[in-house]
């Protein structure tokens, strides 16, 4: 199956210069953690709602900071001509749930996440992935630093 099936076309994206707080409403409206950063279809970054509260809030920042100043710009992303079982051994591989997918001349086309491909494959690999998304270690777990009471 090729990611064009199975991706979510309907994508809301964040706008650079946009406030945290009009990203995290865009987040809350969509029931979404994660947003595509963009301008004029052409994909800038990611924000998700762990950027705005590590990188924002913990830092002191207000509601009013720029998307821009805590989205992560360097972006893993599939394209729409994909064969999903490629994608799926990717997000595994990289411990990501999500991709924005990209055409050939990479405007931005859609999103792909773990959920649409469990739902639209049907055949049960993406829990595999999602296996390896979920493993112990790496920079964000808790695992990863020793704490003393």
């Amino acid at each position: 199956m090729k990611v064009s099936e199975a991706m979510t076309r309907e994508v809301r994206v964040a706008h650079p210069g946009q406030t945290i707080r009009e990203a995290a409403a865009m987040m809350a409206d969509i029931d979404a953690g994660a947003l595509p950063v963009g301008d004029d279809n052409r994909l800038l970054g990611m924000i998700t709602d762990r950027d705005i509260v590590v990188r924002a809030v913990a830092k002191g920042m207000g509601p009013t900071a720029r998307v821009e100043d805590v989205m992560t710009s360097e972006v893993k992303y599939c394209f729409d001509d994909e064969d999903t079982a490629d994608v799926l051994a990717n997000l595994g591989e990289q411990q990501l749930r999500r991709l924005p997918v990209v055409n050939r001349e990479k405007r931005l086309v859609g999103i792909l996440s773990l959920g649409d491909l469990a739902v639209s494959d049907g055949d049960g690999a993406a829990g595999p992935a999602l296996a390896r998304i979920s493993r112990h270690g790496g920079m964000h777990s808790h695992t990863a630093e020793q704490r003393t009471w």
